[in-house]
């Protein structure tokens, strides 16, 4: 690869984090909310899902598939870069991930958010957590350059497309069947100043116009903030009941194009809540598969890391918003929480 970008001599996966066991599960929460306003009987709730499946969260799981696989693509890549992980909020922590990084002596560090759109919990946030964790660190610690969102990207959008195929073909349905795009919900204030609305709608059409939807929407899941916040709407479970009251829904997809992996709020408020509420209106529901390791998905962020190492590497992206910017603006996705 002939290049007149900087060397890059490490590869770092930065997420959530989850909890791996009861133990874990207010010790994981209370790092999540630390500073936010949130009730207390609310995190109590929150406990409550993880217990629900063992207190242990997919996230890390998932994370490390995601790892191995990306360990193939880049040896059959030619990407000769080692790979680490930094959570936000769990073991492996980003000041142990940075540590390890200085400690192997790499100094420049392409790193891919599990996230494919901007906000400031998506995206923002963790630019702070990083360098909040260089801090921790000290002089030795290496140089992180994020990759760039891949919302609109052939290996995000193809798969997401093939899993609401397979979802539709399961019910025996055709393109008329409802589709329900879901998304975590964000504060208003957020969602104001970042382009998580835009780029989210960006990618339900272009799945839904490779299939030739004719019957979906966007919606919203796992709100977490008081009642008198405005956060974004309408929520997935009131949408189901709100469609089936109009017109009896005998089918349904829902699809979590907002996540790349089978998060806590994908099998709790999806596979639980969302599905329960289904039964009880006699609605056959599928729930699509997240992208997690499938091969194009895989492949994609290993082409995001070879945009940033060499000039040879088109940036491929569909519909009208052009590839995403690889290095943020000063005031991008800014975020000050108000009391409502």
């Amino acid at each position: 690869m002939s290049s007149s970008n900087p060397p890059y001599d490490a590869f770092l996966l930065v997420s959530f984090g989850g909890p791996e066991g009861p133990d874990d599960v207010m010790p994981f929460l209370e790092n999540v909310l630390r500073g936010k306003r949130v009730p207390r009987e609310r995190m109590l709730e929150v406990a409550e899902h993880y217990k629900h499946f063992g207190g242990v969260s997919p996230i890390n799981e998932q994370n490390r598939a995601l790892i191995a696989a990306l360990g193939e693509q880049f040896s059959r890549d030619g990407i000769d870069l080692p790979i680490y992980w930094g959570n936000r909020n769990w073991s492996p922590l980003l000041p142990e991930a940075l540590q390890q990084i200085a400690g192997d002596g790499k100094r420049r560090v392409l790193a891919f958010f599990t996230s494919m759109y901007s906000s400031y919990s998506g995206c923002r946030q963790y630019r702070e957590n990083i360098q909040q964790a260089q801090a921790e660190v000290g002089p030795q610690a290496p140089q992180v350059d994020k990759l760039r969102f891949g919302f609109n990207h052939p290996g995000f959008v193809g798969p997401m497309a093939e899993n609401v195929r397979a979802s539709l073909q399961s019910l025996d349905a055709d393109v008329s069947t409802p589709v329900l795009f879901t998304a975590h919900s964000i504060p208003l204030a957020m969602a104001d100043n970042c382009s998580y609305q835009r780029q989210l709608e960006e990618s339900c059409r272009l799945v839904a116009e490779s299939l030739g939807l004719t019957n979906w929407q966007l919606v919203y899941q796992s709100r977490s903030g008081p009642p008198q916040q405005p956060w974004l709407e309408p929520d997935v479970c009131d949408t189901i009941a709100a469609m089936d009251d109009d017109q009896k829904l005998e089918s349904l997809v829902i699809a979590p194009v907002g996540f790349i992996s089978d998060h806590m709020e994908v099998i709790y408020d999806l596979d639980d809540e969302a599905a329960t509420l289904c039964r009880q209106r006699s609605i056959h529901m599928a729930r699509s598969s997240t992208v997690g390791t499938h091969p194009d998905f895989v492949a994609m962020i290993a082409e995001l890391v070879r945009e940033r190492m060499t000039d040879d590497v088109p940036r491929r992206a569909l519909g009208d918003l052009g590839p995403w910017h690889d290095v943020c603006p000063l005031d991008c996705c800014l975020y000050k929480p108000t009391r409502p």
